[in-house]
């Protein structure tokens, strides 16, 4: 049988943000609390930690629900960090996704968010385009005004209200171990 070859795409999004490097790299490589441009999700990792190898799922606040699984490939901090990333309820093609935090304007960080190999056509094509204005975004916002925008955090609410109903049961949390 002929291999099939899959075109794929590479994405990227960039913004200036008016915080240190450090505490932006802090905000998306959190385990302590939800972070809030990752879809108000929390990052679980693997025991050991924030280092390639690492497993990494991107859980509900609550802990129920895996939204992304992944493996971490690049981790240099405070300025890079990898991983592959798989949406839990779609049968697509992992993706990779690549935080590259560059010394900004005004002592700010300029921020860039990549997507590479990204199966064009797919919906992680389709979602992954179109939420990583949305992740930069609020990312801005967190680190400028302590708070998601407006539009997020109605998102959240409704996430909240209405996820433990419209979540497939596929992406229960214990069908995701990282462990």
């Amino acid at each position: 049988m002929p291999e099939v070859l899959t075109a794929t795409t590479r994405r990227v999004f960039k913004i200036d943000i008016n915080a240190p490097i450090e505490a932006v790299w802090k905000e998306i490589t959190r385990t302590d609390a939800p972070i809030l441009c990752f879809f108000n999700n929390r990052m679980s990792l693997s025991r050991g930690g924030l280092v390639p190898g690492s497993k990494i799922a991107m859980r509900s606040p609550d802990g129920k629900w895996t939204g992304v699984v992944g493996t971490i490939f690049v981790c240099e901090p405070p300025h890079r960090f990898g991983h592959t990333f798989r949406f839990t309820n779609l049968d697509d093609p992992e993706c990779k996704v690549i935080y590259e935090l560059k010394p900004g304007k005004s002592g700010g960080t300029e921020f860039t968010l990549i997507v590479e190999d990204l199966a064009v056509g797919t919906k992680t094509a389709k979602q992954m385009t179109d939420g990583g204005t949305m992740i930069i975004n609020t990312l801005k916002s967190v680190m400028e005004t302590g708070k998601a925008t407006f539009g997020m955090r109605c998102l959240f609410g409704m996430i909240k209200v209405l996820g433990p109903v419209m979540t497939p049961k596929v992406c229960r949390s214990e069908n995701w171990p990282v462990d």
